[in-house]
């Protein structure tokens, strides 16, 4: 692959000075569009020390309007990334719509370095590589324009302009001893990189090896890639049309877990008062022993209307320390959510190492909500499915505890709650017109959330179906599966 970047590419001064010009017309053309766009770009500016990459990204904020541009320099992770998986740091910075990325590291850097300083065996890389390759399939899919550059320079070329700089009274503080490092593995840094880049060079996400020697054709090669990736991808979206969004009806399963459910199950107030004290206090120490290992927990909260959610989380979070636990209500997304990828909001929101987040309501609803409503096309929610579990899988790859709910009642019960909180003064801003609206189509959210169990229900995150008809019934078991699940992933940290 980098064989074909040392073929000795030379662009003279009139050559350049004459090509410049039109090259800045076009991308700023392109910039213009894809602000006007339902499109982001995001441009990865990667290769060897030494390359001029810094440069590169230098010149593209001169020949393109800056103010449309994020330029994100990634070099150590800091102490607030280390207590998040590895991918929150790119993913808060991914741009909005209309909007354009360049990051001078990324996803790739980590576990390039390490397979190349021998940290991680090649399993281990492959690993990391697939993770990267669903990612950025997403990304794509969601409307990301993915430019991906690598600056090749020979070993002799490398230490030539190492030496050169170093040399250099103006320049010398470019170089670090990490340069020096890197150059010494050079042969192992090249094997390693190209068998990344061979791993994850796919249709949508190409890599670009641009040979870096000479400083005119670099940079000219480097705009006109991007101008050439930008181009076409506005180009297709002209001749596809919008993805069709219309409500889907799922049909009833053949077998129906939640129609299975026995909710007639009870609990006196007595055993009640005594169960949920022991819970309870069971919370208490459990989430400091989490505070104190540095571990996370996430609890996610689904059910139809009126079922009991927001009670089961108050008995929750009255049993721990405020300052380590967030409640996350989860409603339509915001003009900034909708501008950036659909899982983007719950990636910001991860907690640190420590904490609990409690979602009431959450990713979830691509595959309820915004399936039976109509609000994302069935491509959309179909692919939804696969990115849910990568996204929870990397979670608990991390070591966060992760628990899902459904809290479940009859339909029967509904709607007594419904009319209970129309007659309470107090409860009835719980009770809206969109309520009653969901209460109709209650067959379809139950077919929906049927065949979410059955497709996103792991070993490592699955589906804790609760029997909510009787309150203190379904309350205990949510405490105690929590404390369960608690004393399970601190005995594994």
């Amino acid at each position: 692959m980098f064989e074909t970047a040392e073929v000795g590419h030379v662009v003279s001064k009139e050559e350049y000075r004459e090509a410049v010009p039109k090259l800045r017309e076009r991308l700023l053309a392109a910039q213009k569009a894809l602000a006007d766009s339902n499109l982001a770009l995001v441009v990865l500016m990667g290769g060897v020390e030494g390359a001029g990459k810094s440069h590169a990204v230098n010149r593209l904020l001169e020949w393109m309007d800056a103010r449309g541009i994020e330029t994100h320099a990634l070099s150590e992770t800091t102490d607030e990334e280390r207590e998040r998986p590895p991918m929150w740091r790119f993913w808060r910075l991914l741009p909005a719509r209309g909007r354009m990325a360049i990051f001078l590291g990324s996803w790739y850097t980590v576990p390039i370095i390490q397979r190349a300083f021998g940290r991680i065996r090649a399993a281990e890389l492959d690993q990391s590589l697939e993770q990267v390759c669903r990612f950025e399939t997403m990304l794509t899919k969601e409307g990301v324009v993915l430019v991906k550059l690598w600056l090749h320079l020979t070993e002799k070329e490398m230490g030539r302009r190492l030496k050169a700089l170093s040399e250099d009274p103006m320049e010398r503080w470019r170089v670090t001893r990490r340069d020096w490092k890197f150059f010494a593995r050079y042969k192992k840094f090249r094997v390693v990189s190209e068998r990344s880049l061979a791993h994850t060079d796919t249709g949508d996400a190409r890599w670009h090896v641009i040979e870096a020697t000479d400083w005119r054709y670099r940079d000219l090669e480097v705009g006109r890639i991007i101008l050439s990736g930008l181009d076409g991808r506005l180009n297709r979206l002209k001749g596809e049309s919008a993805p069709r969004r219309v409500p889907d009806r799922p049909r009833p399963p053949k077998v129906n877990v939640l129609r299975n459910l026995d909710l007639s199950l009870k609990m006196d107030e007595k055993e009640y008062a005594r169960r949920i004290k022991k819970a309870e206090a069971e919370i208490g120490l459990l989430t400091r022993r989490l505070y104190e290992q540095k571990q996370s927990m996430i609890l996610v909260f689904e059910g139809p209307d009126a079922a009991g959610k927001g009670g089961a989380i108050r008995r929750l979070t009255s049993a721990m320390d405020a300052r380590n636990y967030q409640h996350i209500a989860v409603s339509a997304p915001t003009q900034e959510e909708l501008a950036h990828p659909y899982l983007w909001r719950f990636w910001r929101a991860l907690p640190r190492q420590g904490r609990v987040t409690i979602f009431d309501r959450s990713w979830y609803g691509r595959v309820l909500v915004e399936r039976i409503e109509g609000f994302c096309s069935r491509e959309e929610w179909e692919r939804a499915f696969n990115e849910i579990n990568a996204f929870e899988a990397d979670l608990t790859a991390f070591g966060i505890v992760l628990v899902k709910f459904w809290v479940a009642v009859s339909r029967e019960e509904q709607l007594r709650r419904f009319k209970e909180r129309e007659g309470t003064p107090y409860k009835q801003y719980k009770i809206t017109p969109e309520d009653w609206r969901n209460r109709a189509k209650w067959n379809a959210y139950e077919a929906a959330a049927v065949e979410m169990f059955e497709r996103t229900s792991t070993q490592k995150a699955p589906w804790v179906l609760v029997e909510g008809e009787d309150k203190n019934f379904g309350r205990v078991k949510i405490l105690q599966t929590v404390v369960r699940h608690l004393k399970l992933g601190l005995r594994k940290g």
